[in-house]
C-alpha cells in the first residue's frame, strides 16, 4: 500500500511498543508525530528513525492533560494538514500492591493516563477524521492480555485495559458512518522496560513466582503495521500477539 503521504500520530513514542512502531511506520513511508511526555526521548526516537526531517515531527504531550492533546492534533494539522492514522499506545502502571493498599492517587494516575488519555485522543482524532478531505482514518488501541485476565494486584490497570476494550468497541461504531475503523492489539509479554521485567520473575496467580517468556517487541511493530495497512473498508477489530509460552489461557 502506498502510504507516502499518510500521517500517523503515535502515543507515548518515546520508548517500548510506541518508539518500535513509530520507526516501523516511518520506514513504511509515513509521516509520524511522535507524542509523549519527554521531548528529549522524543528527538532520539526521531533521530534513530533516519527519516527526513519533513516526515517526522515530535511534539511533548501529556495525554492526561485536554488542552495538552488539543495542541498535539492542532500542530499536526498544522504541519502535515490531515491524519490517516492514531496509535493510542500511550500507558502506565501502578505498583502491584494489595487493592486495599492502592491510594486513590495511583489508582486514577493509571485510569487518567491508559483510558481518559485514549478517550482524549481518539476525541480529537474523531474531529480531524470526520472534517478532512478524503475523510476517515483509523484508530488503534494498544489493549494488553490484561484486557481479558487480570494479574495479583492488577485492578487499575486491568480496570483500564477492560475499558479500552469497550472504547475501542464504541469508536468502531461510532465511526463507522465516517470512515473511521478502529481496533485492538493486546499484547502479551514484549520485551520492553515494562514488559520486560517477565524475564526476572513475577507474580502468579498460585502464589509462586514464575520467569514468563517474552517476545521481541519487532514483532508487535509488524502486527501494528499489517492493522494499519488495510483499506478503510476492512478492519482487525482485536488482535492478540504474545509470547507463545506466556501464561494466558488460564494464566497459568
Amino acid at each position: 500500500m502506498e502510504t507516502s503521504r499518510k500521517v500517523a500520530i503515535v502515543t507515548g513514542a518515546g520508548s517500548g511498543i510506541g518508539r518500535g512502531t513509530a520507526k516501523g511506520l516511518l520506514a513504511a513511508g509515513y509521516a509520524v508525530v511522535l507524542a509523549g511526555r519527554r521531548e528529549d526521548a522524543l528527538k532520539a526516537v526521531a533521530q534513530e528513525s533516519g527519516a527526513p526531517a519533513d516526515r517526522v515531527l515530535t511534539v511533548p504531550t501529556d495525554i492526561m492533560q485536554p488542552e495538552s492533546v488539543r495542541a498535539l492534533f492542532a500542530r499536526t494539522r498544522e504541519v502535515f494538514g490531515r491524519l490517516d492514522l492514531l496509535f493510542n499506545n500511550a500507558g502506565t502502571n501502578a505498583p502491584g500492591v494489595p487493592l486495599e493498599e492502592l491510594s486513590l492517587e495511583q489508582w486514577k494516575a493509571v485510569i487518567d493516563t491508559n483510558l481518559t488519555g485514549a478517550f482524549l485522543c481518539t476525541q480529537e482524532a474523531f474531529r480531524m477524521m470526520k472534517a478532512q478531505q478524503p475523510r476517515g482514518g483509523r484508530i488503534i488501541n494498544n489493549g494488553s492480555i490484561s484486557a481479558y485476565v487480570p494479574r495479583p494486584n492488577s485492578s487499575p490497570y486491568t480496570a483500564a485495559k477492560h475499558g479500552i476494550t469497550g472504547l475501542t468497541k464504541a469508536t468502531a461504531l461510532d465511526g463507522r458512518a465516517f470512515d473511521i475503523a478502529c481496533g485492538q492489539i493486546d499484547i502479551g509479554n514484549a520485551d520492553t522496560a515494562m514488559g520486560g521485567r517477565m524475564k526476572k520473575g513475577v507474580p502468579q496467580a498460585n502464589g509462586t513466582i514464575a520467569v514468563e517468556a517474552t517476545i521481541e517487541v519487532e514483532h508487535v511493530v509488524q502486527a501494528v503495521l499489517y492493522m494499519a495497512s488495510l483499506p478503510l473498508e476492512a478492519n482487525v477489530a482485536t488482535l492478540t500477539v504474545m509470547a507463545t509460552k506466556m501464561p494466558f489461557v488460564g494464566r497459568g
